[in-house]
């Protein structure tokens, strides 16, 4: 296999630290970044070559691009907190669409040849289920429209300049290295933190809501091959396509901590919540297209991945949740999960 200089930003981050395993596994020179905010060092690769950087900082970013000159780019940088972006609107565009176009731009001046762009099932919005790569981009939250545009902006510099691209759309990805401490996002990280305090956990909306969840095994490896091999101008949807509600997952999960879940201690029972605004009740893709081209293919079922991930947050122990100190916009809708740090 050819070996490449390549670029991943947040790689102390889950699913950027089990991608860059897989790359120097692969024998690829590998450089990584991230700014810590909300991955760990412990998770980047030692035989990567890492810098901490902070890509909002254009100046910054645009020297350490000129510096290295990666010819593939895999972009996992992001503020993942969809529920959360309607709240923190600046925040999620600067550290999704700002600090993507602030890597892209002198990444194409010092040569880019590739770049994979991790994007989100958000784009599709609140469409019929499943979603197809077909499908237009519809966004309905501010995480959607920074990665809908980042996907828009990708196509329109590439049919200037030049460089290929590969647009990957997991969803719901989950596993070791997950971030446990996060309270706004990854409902089953929070699910199995709350756990290992011995405390309930909440669900918002009725539990009926359905998603597809995609252990990390089952995800990192097809992102690598969409650099590596000779796609371009593609679009993956990425994970399995047989949904799960809510309910059902908390009671998988519950399953592990539990001896008989039907009876449960009133300190784990689940606690219902208003839903968040704009959150999509249904949503999960088809996964025909990275089937055929990618040869993906699910390995992991979600009974034996939550085993798997409980088995190393146990590991670990419970995580303090991180709050951030305030959100831009608070007011009556916002969840008062948040408002007051209940989880």
């Amino acid at each position: 296999m050819k070996k490449y200089k390549i670029l991943i930003t947040g790689a102390a981050g889950f699913i950027g630290s089990h991608l860059t395993d897989y790359l120097i596994e692969k024998k690829q020179i590998v450089y990584t970044t991230d700014n810590l905010s909300g991955g760990f060092i412990e998770n980047v690769n030692k035989k990567s070559i890492f810098a901490k950087l902070e890509l909002t900082n254009t100046q910054i970013t645009s020297k350490y691009i000129k510096k290295i000159k990666p010819e593939i780019i895999y972009h996992l940088a992001a503020d993942a907190s969809e529920g959360r972006s309607q709240f923190t609107p600046i925040i999620s565009t600067n550290n999704n669409y700002n600090s993507f176009i602030n890597v892209l731009v002198p990444a194409i001046k010092s040569g880019l040849q590739k770049i994979v762009v991790v994007s989100s099932m958000s784009v599709y919005g609140d469409q019929k289920p499943p979603f197809s790569e077909e499908m237009a981009v519809k966004p309905v939250d501010i995480y959607g429209v920074a990665k809908s545009s980042m996907e828009k902006a990708t196509k329109i510099l590439s049919d200037i300049y030049g460089f290929k691209y590969v647009i990957i759309r997991p969803h719901n990805v989950y596993g070791p290295r997950q971030n446990l401490s996060d309270p706004y996002r990854n409902v089953i990280g929070i699910f199995i933190n709350r756990l290992l305090a011995n405390k309930n956990f909440y669900i918002y909306g009725n539990g009926k809501q359905k998603r597809a969840f995609t252990y990390i095994d089952d995800c990192a490896p097809y992102i690598a091959k969409a650099g590596l091999e000779n796609f371009n101008k593609q679009i993956f949807n990425i994970g399995p396509e047989k949904p799960t509600t809510i309910n059902n997952l908390a009671k998988i999960i519950l399953s592990y901590f539990v001896k008989d879940p039907r009876n449960l201690p009133k300190n784990l029972i689940p606690t219902y919540l208003p839903s968040r605004p704009v959150e999509v009740v249904n949503a999960y893709s088809k996964n025909t297209k990275a089937i055929k081209l990618l040869g993906f293919k699910q390995s992991t079922t979600l009974k034996e991945g939550i085993e798997k991930t409980i088995k190393w947050a146990k590991g670990k122990g419970h995580q303090k949740f991180r709050y951030l100190k305030e959100l831009e916009i608070s007011s009556s809708i916002t969840p008062k999960t948040w408002t007051e740090k209940l989880i």
